[in-house]
């Protein structure tokens, strides 16, 4: 069985309300050992759940905190400052997801930039790695990246799905990139090839459950059982097993969330 370690879920979310401890156990059953949650704000003083899910399961679970480029003109100062406190916590491993969205424009873009660079002025200060959100933004990413530099903790890419060229350009700054179920869709050829070729020490898996489940799941809820689909697709990617992709994508997570 392998050892993996699903680098960015959201299982604070209400999806997994009904089910919670089932998911778990699946997950078990699965090979996962750790989940990295990924800690949002959700409304005025409400940051979700994430951070309590792993202060009671720390074997299990861990939790970052952030604000996602979707919500953040809606955030108001004294949560900015709730975050940046956060962040400091021991218990947190990461600041995020943070980023740019182009594609859905949720927040104004200039909002988004402005949010991103406080999130990683944020990171830096707090000693964490950032966990980075990019839709149809690369470029503006890997500017305001290179411009604030990336925290000397380090940095992901979460759910890259870009190419070769794109990968290059995330790897050239210092960062993980960090694939899910779309490398397993039958449309991510340039994905399959840019997995290939990323150095193995710099490639996490993940599922971002409960979205972008991978084949043969596509279209329902994914779960963090889920991430043994994505790490299988890398496996046939690098020449290699499961096990080998669990134990490589495992050890670069727990470095850069510096794991226990």
């Amino acid at each position: 069985m392998p050892h993996l370690i699903d680098s960015h879920a959201h299982l604070d979310f209400e999806d997994y309300r009904a089910d919670l401890d089932a998911v778990i156990a699946r997950a078990r059953a699965a090979g996962v050992e750790r989940v990295v949650l990924i800690g949002l704000w959700r409304a005025p003083g409400d940051f979700g759940n994430a951070l309590a899910l792993a202060a009671a399961q720390p074997a299990t679970f861990a939790a970052t905190v952030g604000i996602h480029p979707h919500e953040c003109a809606k955030v108001p100062e004294e949560d900015w400052r709730a975050m940046e406190a956060a962040a400091r916590d021991p218990r947190v491993v990461g600041v995020g997801e943070t980023g740019l969205d182009f594609h859905y424009d949720l927040s104004p873009r200039e909002v988004q930039e402005a949010s991103f660079r406080r999130s990683i002025q944020a990171a830096r200060a707090a000693g964490k790695p950032v966990v980075v959100h990019v839709r149809e933004a690369d470029e503006a990413c890997a500017r305001v990246l290179a411009e604030e530099g990336v925290p000397p903790a380090g940095g992901v890419i979460h759910c890259f799905t870009g190419d070769w060229a794109r990968a290059r350009t995330y790897l050239d700054l210092g960062l993980y990139l960090s694939v899910a179920g779309v490398v397993t869709f039958k449309a991510a050829g340039d994905l399959r090839e840019a997995v290939r070729r990323v150095p193995r020490d710099r490639l996490l898996v993940e599922t971002d459950c409960p979205f972008l489940a991978p084949v043969p799941f596509r279209g329902k809820r994914n779960e963090p059982a889920h991430v043994a689909h994505t790490a299988a697709q890398v496996a046939e990617l690098w020449g290699t097993t499961v096990d080998e992709v669990g134990d490589v994508t495992s050890a670069n997570a727990r470095r850069l969330f510096r794991l226990g």
